[in-house]
């Protein structure tokens, strides 16, 4: 640690270095951690900018897609990360100086952030203050962050449940998946939802409530799994995971279901993205299919915590994080994701306050 120029603090500043663009399956060696950076710890003077520390950081299956190098035609719906630039996103942060009026000293925040010990911000839109300090920090990369406000709004906006329909989750012990299910079963819901291991078939239904949950690499045909599971077909289906999941969901659909697309991480990793077959289901059976994208949504953010905090007060809804300790392990946290290492919300501590 040492003082810079006019006698502002300067220090050493530990960041993961997006290293180059990536095709086919990431690697933790797509990622640098450096610590050779320093910053300081005040705004330049004027700006409008805030400085935080960085508590938390999200491990999230959208990060992915910003590897890739952007081309016409396959860009996602945010920018690519910069080769040689920490890698961004959702985090909870500290506000230890501000140029901004909406920010002080002291505030704590979650938002996009980097990947570093301290980030300068240079956009506040898009951030949001913690007020709830009365449930754990870590929360707000998960439950009261983004994913949760994900699965409020696809169960809830998108997908309109009903008492007594029949839901169906894919990649149900995820960080969204898992509130989904709990969401459903407050609704008074028949929830079913896929996994990848033994390990998260008995979280889903002994943690989270599921009435059914089954391990999708043990069904070598996944369109009669689900007619096992929905004899009488699904009404919902909340699509975390895209290509031969989602045609077999399509043949078990009943008549005017909802599918609420919210991510397709069995396609990230692919250089060409595999078909989908049974869409004239949609057709016939009159399925609504509808794609959506949470920061579109987030002026619901407070609607949201009006609904969700009682119920965790109340034990309603519980979550599972997979905590990675350190800025060094987050490379391999985030890779994690692609081979289904995590169980629950993946997270990232870089602090504790």
């Amino acid at each position: 640690m040492a003082s810079g120029g006019g006698g502002v603090e300067e220090v050493t500043n530990k960041q993961v270095l997006f290293k180059e663009y990536v095709s086919g399956f990431p690697k933790e060696s797509d990622m640098h951690v450096s610590t050779s950076g320093t910053i300081k710890l005040k705004v330049p003077e004027g700006s409008n900018v805030i400085l935080v520390k960085n508590l938390y950081l999200s491990c999230d299956p959208y990060m992915r897609p910003r590897m890739k190098q952007p081309t016409p035609g396959n860009q996602s719906y945010v920018d690519s990360f910069k080769p040689g630039s920490p890698i961004v996103g959702y985090g909870v942060a500290k506000v230890l100086d501000s140029g901004h009026p909406d920010f002080k000293k002291g505030d704590l925040i979650w938002g996009m952030t980097g990947w570093e010990e301290y980030s300068l911000i240079t956009t506040t839109q898009g951030l949001f203050k913690i007020h709830h300090t009365d449930v754990p920090l870590s929360y707000y990369t998960g439950l009261l962050g983004m994913p949760g406000t994900t699965a409020y709004i696809g169960f809830y906006e998108i997908c309109s449940p009903k008492k007594g329909e029949h839901v169906f989750i894919s990649a149900a012990s995820g960080a969204v998946g898992q509130l989904v299910g709990q969401f459903a079963k407050l609704s008074g819901c028949h929830v079913v939802g896929s996994a990848g291991s033994k390990e998260k078939v008995n979280l889903l239904k002994n943690k989270f409530g599921f009435d059914e949950a089954f391990n999708y690499k043990e069904e070598p045909d996944l369109a009669a799994a689900l007619k096992r599971y929905f004899p009488e077909g699904i009404d919902i289906y909340f699509d975390n995971v895209g290509g031969k999941m989602l045609d077999a969901v399509l043949l078990n659909m009943r008549v005017h279901g909802r599918i609420a697309e919210c991510g397709m991480i069995s396609q990230y990793n692919l250089e060409q993205p595999e078909g989908v077959y049974n869409l004239m289901s949609v057709v016939w059976k009159q399925i609504r299919m509808e794609g959506f994208l949470v920061f579109e949504h987030y002026h619901l953010y407070p609607k949201f915590l009006e609904f969700v905090l009682p119920h965790i007060k109340e034990g309603k809804i519980t979550y599972v994080e997979d905590i990675a300790e350190g800025l060094e392990s987050a490379p391999a946290a985030l890779i994690g994701l692609f081979t289904g290492r995590n169980v629950g919300k993946q997270v990232v501590v870089v602090a504790r306050e």
